[in-house]
């Protein structure tokens, strides 16, 4: 189990993040250190670099189901907040092809 992230986020419930984008864009903002965090924005934003690495190797189904949900919510939402957290977290663009990949995967 110590392969996985810890699964108490594995029935956080994202749909509050998708349907208000005030919440989701309190969220980026913590992401980006623009804002204030949240207990779970900041255990997010801890996994955030690991993730991107290895496209979340260490999430369980259920993980990678909730973050690409999320993912694709601030993509096309506000794809200049996309293209800054990319910036941030890829600056060398080192991972985004395999990162696309995992996006595209079902």
């Amino acid at each position: 189990m110590a392969d996985f992230y810890d699964p108490r986020y594995d029935d956080f419930d994202i749909e509050p993040l998708l349907q208000n984008d005030r919440i989701l864009q309190g969220y980026t903002k913590c992401f980006l250190e623009e804002g204030p965090c949240t207990p779970e924005a900041k255990d997010f934003k801890k996994a955030i670099p690991e993730a991107l690495e290895s496209s979340c190797g260490k999430c369980s189904p259920k993980q990678k189901q909730l973050i690409k949900k999320v993912i694709k919510a601030v993509m096309n939402s506000h794809p200049d907040v996309w293209e800054q957290l990319v910036s941030k977290y890829d600056k060398d663009k080192k991972y985004r092809e395999e990162f696309d990949k995992f996006l595209k995967e079902d």
